[in-house]
């Protein structure tokens, strides 16, 4: 069965920064959060998925990689190293056992499994415990981009409504955007890791359907800028936008408008640059 998108993890040098550039852009977002391995964030949810914002908190406190573990909080530190942006992908997961030895049969990279926990807070205020079961893999010919799958544990204290209305009327995640001068060239790893064995491919680029209203995009540069209005190095291999799904679309656009905001309506969407959005292209869509 295809793994859904469950969120999508853009890091920030200044996270006080991004929560205003994204509470601008009509997100209503959660009080920041620290991890235990150096890093801190604070997020947008939506109805099943939702954007983190991630940012170092405490570089003293981030593990060392090795070949066995995977180091969330130093991969996001190189990735900060280039540039502000999506870093990295993740996928639902109801089994990470299982998740792993799918991973490890169809010679994807596997790492030692990883389960934490930290305090959230509540729109009252109230602290919860919440917790997560997260399976690193990845693919050598893409370095920047992370990929693994979470398991949530303590729903009730994880999902709040109240954080899941925003003025834009955004909805839920659409679409995660990968750019690659030759979108089918990550194919095999891509159905292994979603599960997902069908794929759309055409002129432009692969769409990969998750499910739940969820997809990836592979696309051209040159599909790219014509759906963003952005150019990209000749073979990037990054994730340089997403797409959100809202309830109106004339009135996200009033409220980007009003917030003075810019953006194009470029196919049938509104398309905040890279530059307004803490390097990551957004797309408002219907």
């Amino acid at each position: 069965m295809p793994r859904p998108i469950d969120h999508l993890v853009l890091a920030v040098r200044d996270l006080d920064a991004a929560r205003a550039a994204y509470e601008r852009l009509g997100f209503t977002l959660t009080p920041v959060a620290r991890h235990p391995f150096g890093t801190a964030n604070s997020l947008a949810q939506f109805d099943g998925n939702f954007l983190e914002l991630l940012a170092i908190d405490d570089a003293e406190k981030i593990p060392a990689a090795t070949t066995e573990t995977f180091s969330f909080g130093a991969f996001n530190r190189d990735f900060l190293s280039d540039n502000e942006g999506l870093s990295m992908l993740v996928l639902k997961s109801a089994d990470p056992a299982g998740d792993r030895t799918d991973f490890a049969a169809h010679e994807l990279r596997t790492y030692e499994p990883f389960r934490f926990e930290r305090v959230a807070k509540g729109p009252d205020g109230a602290e919860h415990k919440v917790a997560f079961s997260l399976t690193f893999t990845g693919d050598s010919r893409l370095k920047r981009p992370g990929f693994f799958t979470c398991q949530h544990h303590y729903l009730e204290n994880f999902w709040r409504p109240e954080f899941q209305r925003h003025a834009n009327g955004a909805l839920g995640i659409a679409s995660m955007v990968m750019v690659s001068r030759d979108p089918a060239d990550f194919h095999e790893f891509l159905t292994h890791f979603t599960g997902q064995h069908e794929m759309l491919a055409t002129s432009l680029g692969v769409e990969i359907d998750l499910g739940e209203g969820t997809q990836i995009e592979v696309l051209s540069p040159v599909a790219f800028k014509a759906f963003f209005g952005e150019e990209t190095a000749t073979d990037p291999r990054r994730f340089l936008a997403w797409r959100v799904r809202v309830a109106d679309l004339g009135k996200t656009g009033e409220m980007l408008a009003s917030n003075g905001v810019s953006f194009a309506e470029i196919a049938g969407a509104l398309v905040v640059p890279s530059a307004e959005a803490c390097g990551a292209a957004l797309a408002f869509i219907a």
